[in-house]
């Protein structure tokens, strides 16, 4: 599917605008730049999972975690080279995403819900309570950010947060691309198929558990590779990253920006953080407004954002 000439120029705007950020802001704008990217690629991801196949997962923390231990374990231990070490966090949670969702896919709706919740809380508990191994609630500590090299020929070094923006930047771009492709492949269509109705595709012909487990375990890879991502952000993993509490940042980011869209995560994303730090700033009991607030625009934007954009952009076209 080609883009609209709007979209397009959205698109390019848009670069633009995060190149800007990472050449021109300061320290802090640069942070909160990162922080929305790595959130936006844990909420594409699970997208994938909630808006394009119907499946809630309350566990999503855990693969979170999963790969914010695994590049630091890789990182401690055999190699601080940071590509290597995101690959490393993305290969072990999407095994743990294959080993979950063997037992979970099997299961539809709540039941669904409540055994994601309940292996995601159980990785938390591993997590906290295996301190020799995990450093329990401390956490893994020490984790530098090594230049990015390439075979000794050519090193990049992202030790300062501005370098390492532009790494998470172009993470960022590969991970939207990859899933706007997996989101029109054959692949993506069937997901959509089994959302609409799944008896239907089971008579298709098509491998409905199979299907489920292969989305899942795409979205707990994406997951992983935004918890890497944060590690090396602020050079520690934390139990906590496999909290429910942690699962469910990308529910409200794909709800506020539109659950059945590809640009509802992203701008889920900016809202989210961005009206966080704002209450942040004015309340200490931050969490009632915050949750309050989000109550607002949950229910008074029915679609999320992105959706009430969309039928406004059709409102308009439909009228000329």
């Amino acid at each position: 599917m080609k883009l609209k000439s709007w979209q397009m120029a959205l698109v390019v705007l848009s670069l633009l605008a995060l190149v800007g950020v990472g050449l021109f802001s300061g320290r802090f704008m640069i942070y909160l730049a990162m922080r929305v990217m790595i959130l936006a690629i844990f909420a594409l991801g699970y997208n994938l999972l909630l808006g394009q196949t119907g499946l809630l997962s309350f566990g999503h923390g855990a693969f979170y975690a999963a790969g914010a231990y695994g590049l630091g374990f890789f990182g401690l231990h055999l190699s601080s080279h940071p590509l290597l070490g995101l690959l490393a966090a993305v290969v072990l949670a999407a095994v743990l995403a294959l080993i979950i969702g063997f037992f979970c896919v099997r299961h539809t709706e709540i039941y669904f819900a409540m055994l994601t919740l309940a292996f995601g809380m159980m990785v938390f508990s591993l997590l906290w309570s295996a301190r020799e191994v995990t450093g329990g609630d401390d956490g893994l500590v020490g984790i530098m950010r090594d230049p990015v090299s390439f075979f000794g020929l050519l090193e990049i070094p992202i030790g300062k947060d501005r370098q390492y923006y532009f790494l998470v930047l172009a993470v960022f771009v590969l991970s939207a691309w990859a899933v706007q492709r997996i989101r029109l492949s054959p692949l993506g269509l069937a997901l959509s198929g089994i959302r609409e109705n799944a008896n239907r595709a089971e008579f298709a012909g098509l491998s409905v558990k199979n299907y489920r487990l292969a989305v899942f375990v795409i979205s707990g890879a994406f997951a992983g590779l935004a918890g890497g991502l944060e590690t090396l952000l602020e050079s520690n993993a934390r139990p906590f990253m496999a909290h429910w509490g942690h699962s469910a940042e990308p529910i409200l980011v794909s709800l506020l920006g539109g659950l059945q869209t590809f640009a509802g995560p992203l701008a889920g994303s900016v809202i989210f953080i961005a009206m966080r730090e704002m209450v942040q700033r004015f309340t200490e009991n931050w969490m009632l407004w915050f949750g309050i607030v989000l109550l607002v625009i949950i229910m008074g934007f029915r679609g999320g954002v992105v959706g009430v954009f969309q039928r406004l952009i059709g409102q308009a076209g439909g009228g000329r």
